[in-house]
């Protein structure tokens, strides 16, 4: 391929990502996934997934997915609208609408494709999107395609959300865009705040809980619940890939924003429907979060366990609540070294560098597990006592 431009433009942005130590590797896991994982022939503690309450390998989710496959089969065979509408389907935007407390939902085969759809169907030109600067990437993709005006705010300032507002000229139809928690920091969108303006000027407010969902609140509704925000002008994204630890998004909301979607959202409309298998674990998940609240109990709890040990050992964490733990380190090689370091002690805890973070603010994400126990705890716990050096922490180990 010498010679052709294509292939030389390409190779030279593959040798500058080497160079500047953003490489990206798959590491190979192995065996079932759980608070541990064989990765490339050794046993680790896994810090490096979504599975928060541990349900993909709960008995009633398997359970109910095998069902599901002995009876319909393993494919949908169709989009929704031309063939592929199952009745597990039906089920689960009803089980899903009960679950959030609003009037419907809708599902979608991803939590990214659920953003995408929701956001494009609602929003065209001449509408204004208000978007969170640290938003995932779903969210960022969506509001480009939407081709509406998009502003950019800085993370979680509802006080230049309502600038903005305020100087936006009466009528135009404005829809705020935020994560609950956020995926890389941690911590929370000032949903209270945002909520009360969308009210005063009549906008929407689309929140993407894939992080809540299941985790958060008296009853892990997610970060709604936990900011006591409602009403039809809230519209919830998420996802079953997380905390209920299936795949598969959903949109939930007012009934005429959920109908919207179903006419309009091309991610819905030209996708093929999730397997019966996977509607019906996802069924079966919302249900252990409603009947084993000691799951979401435990993880919290394992979560202000670390942030205190690693704070104490001189880290940089942030402040936070959730199950995500970020462990700042400023430059991709550290980053990479740490998360070295980490692995030789047992841990699996993979680096996370621009462009998923900004320039400066590499970090290890930790992704804790409720099934997670306090063997593991300690032993995390000095792994990142022994890893730790001089480029890793704020001030000496104490």
């Amino acid at each position: 391929m010498r010679g052709d431009p294509w292939f030389e433009h390409l190779a030279a942005k593959l040798r500058r990502l080497r160079r500047e130590g953003r490489w990206r590797t798959m590491r190979g896991v192995d065996g079932p996934l759980g608070p541990e994982v064989t990765l490339e022939g050794r046993r680790v503690i896994h810090l490096a997934g979504n599975d928060y309450l541990g349900l993909s390998r709960h008995p009633a989710v398997i359970e109910a997915a095998g069902r599901a496959t002995r009876d319909l089969g393993v494919g949908s065979g169709a989009s929704r609208l031309l063939g592929g509408d199952l009745a597990p389907h039906r089920q689960l935007e009803r089980d899903v609408a009960e679950f959030k407390r609003v009037e419907a939902a809708i599902v979608f085969s991803s939590g990214f494709l659920a953003n995408l759809g929701a956001i494009t169907a609602l929003t065209g030109a001449g509408d204004l999107i208000l978007s969170d600067e640290l938003n995932h990437a779903s969210l960022v993709d969506a509001c480009r395609l939407s081709r509406a005006e998009t502003r950019i705010y800085p993370h979680a300032d509802a006080a230049v959300v309502a600038h903005i507002l305020g100087s936006s000229p009466p009528g135009r139809r404005v829809l705020i865009v935020t994560d609950g928690v956020f995926s890389m920091d941690g911590d929370l969108a000032p949903l209270a705040e945002l909520m009360a303006l969308t009210e005063k000027h009549r906008a929407l407010l689309l929140l993407d809980d894939a992080h809540g969902t299941g985790v958060l609140g008296d009853t892990g509704r997610g970060t709604a619940e936990l900011g006591r925000v409602s009403g039809p002008r809230l519209i919830q994204v998420g996802t079953f890939s997380k905390a209920l630890g299936s795949l598969g998004g959903f949109v939930a909301g007012a009934e005429p924003v959920i109908e919207t979607l179903r006419q309009r959202a091309r991610s819905f409309i030209y996708t093929t429907a999730l397997p019966p298998a996977i509607s019906a674990a996802s069924r079966a998940a919302l249900g252990v979060v409603d009947d084993e609240p000691w799951r979401r109990l435990v993880l919290l709890d394992h979560s202000r366990r670390l942030r205190r040990f690693l704070t104490d050992m001189g880290y940089d964490v942030p402040e936070g609540t959730t199950q995500i733990i970020p462990v700042l380190v400023k430059t991709e090689t550290a980053a990479v070294a740490l998360s070295e370091r980490l692995l030789a002690h047992g841990v699996f805890a993979p680096a996370v560098r621009p462009p998923t973070v900004p320039t400066g603010k590499c970090r290890l994400r930790l992704s804790l597990r409720a099934d997670h126990t306090i063997d593991h705890l300690d032993r995390v716990i000095e792994a990142f006592a022994r890893a730790a050096s001089k480029t890793t922490r704020r001030r000496a180990v104490g």
